[in-house]
């Protein structure tokens, strides 16, 4: 490999962009093309951060032998094909979450990845905040003890992401607020625990503001058609056991009326202390005393920045942060909500 990665991004939406502007903090990745169909996109991205190359069709790519690192910013239901793709050509992959729009599209990932010898990661930058790997450390020494039950909400007041586009539609998205928002906390929460085997899950999820054209945000620089249907939920709760006895809450809103204060958070409760997520804080009981520790670590074991993070594992050959078979069972048991919500019933995650 030359000095520098040679990186491409693909899609220029906001999340593109936010994939450039992370490549760029490492001294050792360049930006050399950008890839999106929408040509205002394409041109004010590559204007921007002054990237070469500039594409309609991603295609064209994966055909360049200079390009090293490709980095996926697209809808959901695009991932597999242009992941398995982007693998087949040798490219190591960033990809970004949901890892796919289902556990079959996901399997397929891997397959494409085990057979190439790349790096792959789903960009759950949750794991790179510097309160969760501080209180995964805690986790990791013990000083929390078992943790045997966790609990994960993020509960938007007013927060769907531009109703009449790729998000509010099934087809497209695979799912509503439990995959947009909802998997950030699920993989934070697994990953906290040092936990991704689930046994089982029961969910529901609901929609009953997005139809009615109630919760709109403003997030996304996707189009919008108002005459598609809001077809996911905006709501999402579940209940997931773990492997060993274990269990995690999840509670997850696009739109709800609740409070509007701190809307997002991890509780770990362990046999010797618990610990909170965000901000980072550890919990103990001893008799008659409560005390509460705020971590403050001088060293991250990781950078803060999944994209830097993602260019060390490339340039040392290191495994990442975010391994692709976590981020598959993470897939398994968001497909379980859903079909847990769908039948009435606890669904069994093989």
């Amino acid at each position: 490999m030359n000095d520098k990665v040679r990186c491409a991004v693909i899609g220029a939406g906001q999340i593109g962009l936010a994939h450039i502007e992370g490549f760029k903090k490492h001294p050792q990745a360049e930006v050399v093309a950008v890839a999106d169909i929408n040509a205002k996109r394409l041109s004010e991205a590559a204007g921007k951060h002054k990237v070469p190359k500039a594409v309609a069709d991603y295609r064209e790519l994966l055909k360049d032998k200079s390009i090293d690192v490709v980095s996926i910013a697209l809808p959901n239901y695009l991932h597999e094909e242009v992941a398995v793709a982007a693998l087949k050509a040798g490219k190591h992959v960033m990809l970004d979450k949901p890892m796919a729009t289902n556990a079959r599209e996901a399997q397929r990932i891997i397959d494409a990845w085990k057979e190439k010898k790349v790096v792959l990661m789903v960009g759950q930058n949750f794991r790179f905040n510097r309160d969760t790997q501080m209180v995964r450390e805690y986790v990791k020494s013990g000083e929390l003890g078992e943790v045997y039950h966790a609990r994960a909400h993020w509960l938007r007041r007013s927060g769907i992401p531009r109703i009449g586009s790729w998000f509010t539609q099934m087809k497209y998205a695979g799912g509503g607020c439990c995959y947009d928002i909802g998997v950030h906390l699920l993989d934070c929460t697994l990953h906290c625990m040092g936990c991704f085997d689930a046994e089982s899950v029961s969910g529901q999820v609901y929609a009953k503001f997005g139809p009615r054209g109630l919760g709109d945000g403003s997030w996304g620089m996707s189009e919008i058609d108002p005459k598609k249907p809001f077809d996911v939920e905006d709501l999402a709760v579940a209940m997931i056991k773990l492997k060993g006895g274990r269990t995690v809450i999840l509670e997850i809103s696009w739109a709800i009326q609740a409070d509007s204060g701190k809307d997002y958070g991890i509780d770990l409760y362990g046999t010797e202390a618990g610990a909170n997520l965000f901000p980072a804080r550890i919990l103990r009981v001893r008799g008659s005393n409560y005390e509460t520790i705020t971590p403050d670590y001088k060293r991250l074991p990781v950078p803060e920045d999944r994209m830097v993070h993602f260019i060390d594992c490339v340039v040392k050959g290191t495994p990442p942060l975010v391994k692709p078979e976590e981020s598959l069972k993470v897939q398994k048991i968001l497909d379980g909500i859903y079909e847990s919500s769908k039948t009435g019933k606890e669904v069994r995650i093989k």
